[in-house]
């Protein structure tokens, strides 16, 4: 008797799990995880940052390019927000280094939808060290600025530093977000958690557990 009923409060805790799975009041270990080892932010004051960990190459990402750039945009009062690539082939990873060499270089912010043009619509390949300098010479970069930055102290010793950020922040795979250096989602863990297909409805869903979490954050400061 006292079996079967552990076995059936243990089935009803995780139907209950199920149904309360919310993306405007997300719990912990459902649509988000909360870090073990919290990471420092670089916002000051009441702001609070949200980090994407994306890829040029990630079709995800790209999908989620628009809605995130106009949720950044309208939560800008509230919200710091910036990218960290993540270095899928290690640590000489080509598209990390293209990214923090145009970080360094202030064009970062300028070149990136021209990569995610040329990437995800004009299918062009820059996985390699020799594809992304040819390309950049091509589309408006100094290549000589280009290389001396890309060789430079600074941009290779980030780029060695990267799989440790990875490491710290936890994170496996892209689209991810963090907010406020301790709370991790991605619209991945959204769908499965909500049972969602729809791509749009994804995203949605996604958005509104990232306002919860910034709120809950926010509520700390």
């Amino acid at each position: 008797m006292r079996r079967t009923l552990r076995f059936a409060l243990i089935a009803a805790s995780l139907v209950a799990g199920t149904a309360f799975a919310s993306p405007t009041n997300p719990q912990n270990g459902v649509e988000y995880v909360t870090l073990a080892s919290p990471q420092p932010v670089q916002t000051v004051g009441k702001k609070v940052e949200v980090v994407e960990f994306f890829a040029y190459h990630c079709p995800a990402c790209y999908a989620l390019e628009a809605p995130l750039n106009e949720w950044a945009k309208k939560n800008a009062d509230k919200v710091s927000f910036r990218r960290i690539h993540l270095p899928f082939q290690g640590a000489n990873d080509p598209e990390a280094h293209l990214f923090l060499t145009l970080e360094a270089m202030g064009k970062e912010a300028e070149m990136h939808p021209k990569i995610l043009n040329a990437v995800h619509v004009q299918r062009v390949r820059l996985m390699k060290d020799d594809q992304i300098i040819d390309w950049v010479a091509k589309n408006g970069i100094d290549k000589a600025k280009f290389l001396e930055t890309w060789n430079s102290f600074g941009v290779v010793t980030k780029l060695r530093r990267q799989l440790q950020v990875m490491n710290n922040y936890q994170v496996s795979g892209t689209p991810t977000l963090i907010v406020d250096g301790k709370y991790q989602t991605s619209p991945g863990q959204v769908a499965e958690k909500l049972k969602i297909n729809d791509r749009n409805q994804i995203v949605q869903a996604h958005l509104q557990v990232l306002d919860a979490l910034v709120a809950k954050a926010a509520a700390t400061k």
